[in-house]
């Protein structure tokens, strides 16, 4: 069961179903359209397969069986440690994000992800426009990490991100470094990087594609957010005025 909220708040306006399903705190839009193609979603008991489908006052939908109902959208930070799923849930049955906020009444996921192996800052929320606008490439919202590399990091290895790189046939965005420590004895070197976009596995293959190979990484920014006062496992709740400051960056790269 997906859980619900007062049926007088399912519906307060027509929009289309992809957008209702994030409003409810289910799925970003994009993950909910792929719920949509995958005929996970139904109105008023029949199986949706247009994507263009309005959702009006009174209709009933529901994704895997289960009714879906608009919440009280809520935003949390949390320093992720490692060895956890980004993740709602997992197959394998290894420990989640959402393990570690048994908490929270809502239907969080995470903005994004982390590999399993790399810690640090992951925002989790049930609104799915959010996401959509923390996500997207186009808005260019800073997301730091800081990496420890087997190898030497200097500036003539490190210029091609700063032009971006081709991985998986795909080249990146241009990316901003700054080297915080080189051990040549131990032949290690520490770098934080800043990129916009969030592929998978992303700095790790950005970092190879240069000859140099992570072994530690975490995040520690994300757009005017860090992890100041957060323990590894430990959360708390946005405020409103950390939400609109997000949403203003975002706003104001598009621009």
């Amino acid at each position: 069961m997906l859980g619900r909220k007062d049926t007088a708040e399912a519906v307060e306006k027509r929009m289309r179903i992809n957008k209702y399903i994030a409003h409810a705190g289910v799925a970003s839009r994009r993950k909910a359209e792929e719920l949509i193609k995958e005929g996970r979603v139904t109105l008023n008991g029949k199986t949706v397969m247009e994507l263009a489908t309005i959702v009006k006052n009174g209709d009933i939908v529901e994704v895997n069986g289960s009714p879906i109902y608009n919440e009280e959208k809520v935003y949390y930070l949390l320093n992720k440690p490692r060895g956890v799923i980004s993740s709602v849930s997992d197959e394998k049955n290894r420990k989640t994000v959402i393990d570690l906020m048994p908490h929270v009444k809502e239907r969080i996921y995470p903005v994004g992800r982390l590999d399993w192996d790399t810690t640090g800052l992951l925002i989790l929320t049930n609104d799915g426009d959010f996401t959509d606008k923390m996500i997207h490439p186009r808005n260019e919202i800073d997301k730091v990490y800081l990496a420890r590399v087997k190898g030497i990091a200097t500036k003539e290895n490190l210029r091609p991100l700063t032009r971006g790189v081709v991985i998986d046939g795909k080249k990146t965005q241009p990316a901003h470094y700054n080297i915080i420590k080189v051990d040549h004895e131990k032949n290690r070197s520490v770098v934080e990087l800043t990129i916009h976009e969030g592929r998978n596995h992303q700095v790790k293959k950005m970092f190879e594609s240069v000859g140099l190979i992570v072994d530690k990484l975490s995040r520690t920014r994300f757009g005017t957010l860090d992890l100041t006062g957060l323990r590894p496992g430990e959360s708390r709740r946005l405020n409103k005025k950390e939400i609109s400051q997000l949403h203003n960056i975002a706003v104001n790269k598009v621009k």
